[in-house]
């Protein structure tokens, strides 16, 4: 039986919306609304509402992991504050709801639609239709309450042992998966995955993704180096056997399998934090 799970309601029909734009813009005033077109679409702070083009689209992904850079920064405010009150299942609490509040939920939705497609067992089209349907199933509840309680449990092990280096996890998770929809095959012409994918300026993206991936591993490897190196590790791993099984999954990504990667991606990342940091103390 499955049961009604309200999709996020924010998401514009862009291809309805999308458009050449009505007149030339210049780079600062693009780039604004690029930004504001990411942080709308991926997060629940609120900007202010700006048509979508396909000019304003082509660097949209550039901003992503800025949401995760505030993610990152809110969560180090957090962790500070309940250690100055000294509560350790509270800051857990938080730290576990923080991100699903802050970015609206949208990857979490994603997550949740790739857990009822997998237990499913069925062919690749029988999976996508699964993955459109804006009802939840079962296996994706049951998959939300194990990843909010293993989450739970490795930020109060994080607690324990805490660093800095947590910070970064979230801009890195958010660059690898922008890396992966403008550069993985795309398993349908259309959705929210292709349209951006599509007006993307691919090797611009390419390029600023790097940036953020050498800048936040440097970030982590000065703070933590063994940790970082085994995140890396563990990330090209998970990126690898994401790329493989949405091939064989669905014959490409979609948006949902974006959301899929990127929750998973940040679940693995501060299982490392956590556990490594317990036994390097």
């Amino acid at each position: 039986m499955r049961v009604k799970l309200k999709k996020n309601g924010s998401i514009p029909s862009v291809q309805k919306e999308l458009s050449e734009g009505t007149a030339r813009k210049n780079g600062l005033q693009t780039a604004w609304e690029s930004f504001c077109v990411a942080f709308s679409l991926y997060s629940a702070f609120p900007m202010p509402r700006v048509n979508w083009t396909k000019e304003n689209m082509k660097y949209a992904f550039c901003f992503f992991p800025l949401i995760g850079a505030m993610i990152g920064g809110i969560l180090i405010l957090w962790l500070h504050f309940c250690q100055w009150m000294g509560f350790s299942l509270l800051f857990a609490a938080g730290a576990t709801t923080l991100p699903v509040l802050l970015t609206g939920g949208i990857h979490m939705d994603g997550f949740c639609d790739v857990m009822d497609a997998l237990g499913s067992h069925g062919t690749p089209e029988q999976r996508l239709e699964i993955m459109k349907d804006s009802r939840s199933g079962a296996f994706a509840i049951i998959g939300c309450v194990l990843c909010l309680l293993m989450t739970f449990a490795l930020w109060d092990a994080f607690y324990q042992h805490p660093t800095g280096a947590v910070f970064f996890l979230y801009p890195i998770s958010r660059a690898i998966s922008g890396w992966s929809v403008v550069h993985l095959r795309c398993a349908k012409g259309s959705g929210l995955a292709v349209t951006f994918a599509d007006a993307a300026h691919k090797k611009m993206v390419a390029v600023i993704m790097a940036c953020y991936l050498l800048v936040c591993f440097a970030g982590m490897a000065w703070i933590a180096p063994f940790r970082a190196l085994l995140c890396a590790v563990v990330f090209g791993l998970w990126y690898v056997y994401y790329r493989e099984k949405s091939y064989g999954m669905c014959n490409g990504i979609t948006g949902d399998l974006a959301g899929w990667f990127l929750v998973i991606c940040e679940l693995l990342g501060l299982s490392v934090l956590a556990l490594i940091g317990g036994l390097l103390k």
